[in-house]
């Protein structure tokens, strides 16, 4: 199956000329469904980082997190949980940027209205 390992061999496939093959568009979908199926499971226990909360994402998340395993390499589990929590944080920081473009937005109007009216 490519970069996607089955349960039994837990090694990718090679070519002929020892290289790995790539894994096909109907392996690389499962590996997908199941990679959101165990996001989506943390999301509703609040767990953000699968590997730094590992007993918890396995805990409350057991069966996702086996099909996610099963479905891609490990290589890919590892990137895909690390990408998580880089989003997460991204959106944190895209969050608190436009709150703060919103106080110093409002900030500036009041400035622009006490200036108008002392000179208007």
């Amino acid at each position: 199956m490519g970069w996607f390992a089955s349960a039994s061999t837990g090694s990718p496939q090679k070519s002929s000329d020892g290289g790995s093959i790539a894994p096909s568009r109907s392996s690389r979908e499962q590996c997908y469904i199941a990679r959101d199926l165990f996001f989506d499971c943390l999301d509703e226990k609040g767990i953000v980082d699968a590997t730094k909360e590992d007993g918890a994402a396995r805990s409350n998340c057991r069966k996702q997190l086996q099909e996610f395993e099963n479905a891609c390499s490990g290589t890919w589990v590892k990137y895909f949980k690390e990408k998580r929590v880089m989003e997460h944080k991204r959106s944190l920081s895209i969050e608190k940027i436009k709150k703060e473009d919103a106080k110093m937005a409002a900030e500036g109007k009041l400035e622009k209205q006490k200036s108008g009216r002392l000179w208007g």
